[in-house]
């Protein structure tokens, strides 16, 4: 049996940016793998490196980040870093869609709803415009906008946050894609909205077989919706691994402070919360970056920065609690 290869293939990703007080390593020699059809979830707090994973990936990091690493290898192409920029276009919307937290930044407010999905499918070939146009109406039916005919005529202001969210999933869909990078896409809308943001996800994946980069800072959106699970702290993935796997037997300590943080326990129990806060990634300590808040933290954790560890079935964690010589 032949076993497929990854759609997409990360390897030691690194993204700086040089302040005046030396090199800020944003992303921090990142490596996965993601298959067709899969859903894989980047989970962290704010300032991770996690949006900056998924900028990284499509090139559109803005000077002075500069990325390195790699080879990002993608549908067959072996290494996305060495592209030109013009054939990298040619790869944004087209093969990768992506989908923007902020829908209200990333929709340009004066133009209509129908002419920013046309430009999406006419930037990249894909019909004429009476052709772009019925394709806008069967996108905004596809993401569940009544109306659509009506709504094509409407300015982003005009639409509720839900909707404008629907919107920027149309257009990221436009060219039907073989991956979609969603960067928080459910960020400041309230919870039933939310709720069916993430359905409409996971229905438009199911529906176009789509590679699906979940990047969030909600352990629930990623239980309800991940295969798989990479978690992500100053720059480093410092555990990934199934899903389930993950959440019934997390092996790193950041991992472990995270799911012990999610509400849930006993009415009037008190909330657990990990100690300390993230660190500034121009000043990160000498060992492991999670060392000053580590509730298992030993005297090898000062040392360097841990590698990766095999700690199960498909998982690995960054942590020298699984260093062999670990007693």
């Amino acid at each position: 049996m032949t076993v497929e290869s990854p759609l997409l293939r990360v390897e030691d990703l690194t993204t700086t940016f040089k302040i005046p007080h030396g090199v800020v390593r944003a992303v921090d020699h990142v490596s996965f793998e993601l298959r067709r059809g899969e859903t894989l979830g980047i989970v962290g707090e704010s300032g991770s490196g996690k949006s900056m994973t998924a900028l990284s990936i499509l090139r559109l990091v803005q000077p002075p980040g500069e990325i390195g690493g790699g080879p990002i290898s993608f549908n067959g192409r072996s290494d996305l870093l060495e592209l030109s920029e013009r054939d990298m276009r040619r790869i944004r919307g087209a093969e990768i869609g992506f989908i923007f937290q902020e829908p209200m930044t990333a929709l340009n407010p004066v133009y209509t709803i129908g002419d920013q999905i046309a430009e999406a499918l006419r930037v990249h070939g894909r019909g004429t415009r009476a052709e772009a146009r019925t394709k806008s109406v069967e996108l905004l039916e596809a993401v569940k906008i009544p109306e659509p005919e009506r709504r094509l005529r409407d300015y982003p202001h005009q639409l509720s946050g839900g909707m404008r969210q629907r919107v920027l999933i149309a257009i990221a869909l436009a060219c039907q894609p073989q991956l979609l990078i969603a960067d928080e896409p459910t960020t400041a809308l309230d919870v039933t909205i939310q709720a069916e943001i993430l359905d409409l996800l996971h229905e438009m994946k199911e529906r176009f077989h789509l590679a699906l980069l979940l990047i969030t800072h909600d352990l629930g959106v990623v239980a309800g919706h991940a295969d798989r699970v990479a978690v992500m702290y100053a720059g480093k993935l410092v555990e990934q691994g199934p899903m389930r796997q993950i959440f019934e037997s997390p092996k790193h300590p950041y991992t472990q402070g995270l799911l012990d943080s999610i509400p849930g326990g006993a009415p009037g129990q008190r909330l657990r919360a990990i100690d300390g806060a993230v660190p500034n990634l121009a000043n990160l300590p000498p060992g492991c970056a999670f060392e000053p808040r580590c509730p298992k933290r030993f005297e090898l954790c000062t040392s360097a920065p841990p590698p990766s560890y095999e700690v199960g079935p498909a998982q690995r964690a960054r942590c020298y609690l699984y260093d062999p010589g670990h007693v």
